[in-house]
């Protein structure tokens, strides 16, 4: 688990839902009300919340360059589904999708995956290496090529069992 800032814009909606599950411990912020009520999931819609949240994780997986953690429903087949608007504000003309229903947690992530994908930041938000963890973060590294959520954590934990590897 990482002590990095969030990510920023919408991706803190999605960085927020991936890191509702703590793989190591099975902890699941989903299976409590407060953890629902955070993102608007009600009971019923805990299947696809999850659907959804490991649909982003295979994604942010692939940002860093690893092999997907599981076979999911691809995320464009997802976010297919997910009723966008195109706004236009009367006083400067400025554009932006937004949900067609603000509630729908499937239309709020597609609308911030489309922001981040016209601020160029959407291959920046990534999922940690380390098989026990898979945090999401947002890799401000200036090479964007960070590989673990928290390089003190799962990065120290890699490298000393690749020291112990060698010996």
């Amino acid at each position: 688990m990482s002590e990095r800032s969030p990510a920023p814009g919408g991706l803190a909606l999605v960085e927020s839902l991936v890191n509702t599950v703590d793989l190591e411990s099975g902890a699941d912020a989903l299976d409590t009300a407060e953890g629902r009520a955070r993102f608007g999931i009600a009971e019923e819609e805990l299947a696809p919340a999850r659907e959804l949240r490991e649909s982003l994780r295979v994604a942010l997986l692939a940002h860093a360059g690893h092999p997907p953690h599981r076979t999911v429903t691809p995320l464009g087949e997802l976010l297919a589904a997910a009723p966008l608007l195109l706004t236009v504000a009367a006083s400067d003309g400025s554009a932006a999708l937004a949900p067609a229903d603000a509630g729908p947690l499937l239309s709020r992530v597609a609308a911030a995956v489309a922001e981040s994908l016209v601020a160029g930041t959407w291959t920046r938000l990534k999922a940690c290496e380390a098989v026990d963890c898979h945090w999401a973060y947002y890799d401000r590294s200036p090479a964007g090529r960070g590989r673990w959520c928290s390089m003190q954590v799962c990065g120290a934990r890699a490298k000393m069992r690749r020291y112990r590897a060698k010996g």
